[in-house]
């Protein structure tokens, strides 16, 4: 079976360029079976990462929640399965 994780940040106004930079910098260990990097107006970052998972494997690697200044609300975090 094949779960998705998606991580999605809003950047303080302006901000959204150095969040794209800091989510890529980001390793996820092990390395999912695929990870794509997206962006939206109002300085918002998606990252979907795929795995060969069941739908509540317990541990599988997230991106962490960005430090300092950098977003201006918590990281909303959902999970999927592949039908």
């Amino acid at each position: 079976m094949t779960v998705a994780l998606m991580w999605e940040a809003r950047a303080v106004a302006g901000r959204g360029e150095e969040l794209l930079a800091w989510a890529g910098e980001q390793e996820l260990a092990p390395a999912p079976l695929r990870r794509q990097t997206f962006r939206a107006p109002q300085d918002r970052v998606l990252v979907i990462t795929w795995w060969d998972a069941p739908y509540d494997a317990p541990g599988l690697p997230e991106l962490p929640e960005p430090g300092g200044e950098l977003v201006t609300r918590p990281v909303h975090r959902w999970r999927f399965e592949q039908v």
